[in-house]
C-alpha cells in the first residue's frame, strides 16, 4: 500500500528544523510520498493563509494518508480533520484551543474556537498523542484534554522538553516506529 504523509510545522516553524527532515528521509525510504509545506508568514500565522495555502494539497488526503503535527501545527491539523478523513494522525506537543502561553495571542485564529470533535474523531479512527512532561510552553494537561477529546491515550514522553532542536530532537524513534505500526499493516 502506498501512503501520503504530511508533517506540519508550528509557529516560526519551517521544513528544515527539528526531526522532520530526518522523519521524511525515513518515510520516503518506506516508500511514503511525504509533504513538509513551507507555511506563510510562520512568525504570525493566519489560519485562513494557512487553509487557502493547502488547499493545493487536499487532493493527497485520504485514507491512504497520514498526518503528522508539532505544536500548533496540530491545531491547524485539528482544523483540516474536521473536512477531511485520513488513516491516522499523530500529534507532538499539542497546542489546542484554550491554552494560554506567551505565544497564544500570535496563534489566535488557530485556536479561538472550539473544534467539532465528533467529525474529528469519524475523520480519523488512529491517533497518537505526544506531550512530555517538562514541555516550556504545552502544559501536559493541554496533552491529556485533546487524549479525553478524541478516545485516545496520551503518550508521555518524559524529559522531552518541546520535542524540538534545542531539547535534542533531531530524531523522533518512537515516532517513527508507531507510524510504522499504521503502514506495515497493510504492506
Amino acid at each position: 500500500m502506498y501512503y501520503n504523509a504530511f508533517i506540519i510545522h508550528g509557529i516560526y516553524g519551517n521544513p528544515e528544523e527539528n526531526w522532520f527532515p530526518w522523519l521524511k528521509k525515513e518515510l520516503e525510504l518506506l516508500g511514503c510520498k511525504v509533504f513538509i509545506p513551507r507555511f506563510p508568514n510562520p512568525g504570525s500565522p493566519k489560519l485562513n493563509e494557512w487553509l487557502e495555502f493547502f488547499n493545493k494539497y487536499t487532493n493527497y488526503l485520504n485514507d491512504n494518508c497520514i498526518v503528522i503535527g508539532h505544536s500548533m501545527g496540530v491545531a491547524f491539523l485539528l482544523r483540516i480533520l474536521e473536512k477531511y478523513s485520513v488513516r491516522a494522525a499523530f500529534f507532538i506537543a499539542s497546542v489546542t484551543p484554550g491554552i494560554k502561553n506567551k505565544y497564544s495571542w500570535s496563534m489566535k485564529t488557530f485556536i479561538d474556537k472550539e473544534l467539532d470533535w465528533s467529525k474529528i474523531k469519524n475523520n480519523c479512527k488512529n491517533f497518537f498523542i505526544y506531550n512530555s512532561d517538562n514541555d516550556p510552553y504545552i502544559p501536559l494537561k493541554k496533552g491529556e484534554e485533546l487524549a479525553q477529546n478524541l478516545n485516545s491515550k496520551l503518550i508521555i514522553v518524559k524529559n522531552s522538553g518541546h520535542f524540538n532542536t534545542k531539547a535534542g530532537y533531531v530524531k523522533f524513534e518512537l515516532l517513527l516506529n508507531d507510524i510504522k505500526k499504521i503502514i506495515t499493516k497493510d504492506l
